[in-house]
């Protein structure tokens, strides 16, 4: 295992165009819940498909109560070692894009910029109108589902739903597109805390590796790329013990170990 974390340190002093691919590992140590483990979210509760979001006041109440049960955790949840790290990583002009599964905005809120990420199934930090694409904060849509128990709509007659991809509902073309360019241009793809078994998405870190990318997976448990004769080096344990610290000590070799 030493031997392996020397390397991963080794790749990111060498990386100057990196792609960090993230997944729901990184975020469990925030409170985040995993939604699809052994003790995820879908084991006891079914999501709503967006075409049903559509087309049923029912399916709409069921997917806001679903979604103001969670509300608060994500509204307070912190960033934490990995989300600084990668930033870090930002700061030190290492990173092409950060492109991550993850809905909780954590990213954001430790500081990735706009420009560098890329949040493939959408984000919980916004309310968006179906039909006019309007974003608006959440809070005051929560509190009136809460009270009033009714789906709220926007000022054009528009659904609102929280900014997230819904089971069926497409990724936006516009980030898949930026997430395969970033991909193309890659010299390193780090896969963080995900199985890489939901697609398309998990074929972005694959895309970079195809494009001649060396390839480093770090998740606790298996993933649906071990094996793949792409992957570069596969670290097995938790992320937020084995990446933070390999990120310290590649920043602190670039700096000439000052």
């Amino acid at each position: 295992m030493q031997a392996d974390r020397e390397k991963l340190v080794k790749l990111l002093s060498e990386s100057k165009s990196m792609l960090l691919f993230t997944g729901a590992g990184i975020s469990t140590g925030s409170g985040i819940p995993d939604f699809r483990g052994p003790e995820g979210v879908w084991k006891r509760r079914q999501p709503v498909y967006y075409h049903d979001f559509m087309r049923s006041e029912a399916a709409r109440i069921e997917h806001w109560d679903f979604k103001l049960e969670g509300w608060a955790g994500y509204r307070d949840a912190k960033p934490n070692a990995t989300h600084e790290a990668i930033v870090r990583l930002e700061q030190a002009g290492k990173v092409v894009a950060i492109v991550t599964q993850n809905i909780d905005g954590l990213h954001a809120k430790a500081g990735t910029s706009p420009e560098k990420l890329v949040e493939l199934h959408g984000t919980n930090s916004f309310i968006e109108c179906q039909i006019c694409g309007k974003r608006t904060e959440p809070g005051p849509h929560f509190e009136e589902f809460a009270r009033t128990r009714k789906p709220p709509l926007c000022e054009c007659g528009g659904f609102l739903k929280p900014a997230t991809i819904s089971f069926g509902q497409n990724l936006r073309n516009e980030d898949v597109e930026r997430a395969e360019r970033a991909a193309k241009r890659a010299d390193l793809a780090v896969a963080l805390g995900s199985t890489l078994s939901v697609y398309p998405a998990a074929h972005i870190p694959l895309l970079a590796a195809r494009s001649g990318a060396p390839y480093v997976i770090i998740n606790r448990g298996e993933t649906d790329h071990d094996g793949m004769e792409e992957v570069t080096l596969r670290l097995d344990g938790d992320v937020a013990e084995l990446f933070p610290p390999a990120v310290r000590e590649c920043l602190k070799s670039d700096r000439g170990g000052t």
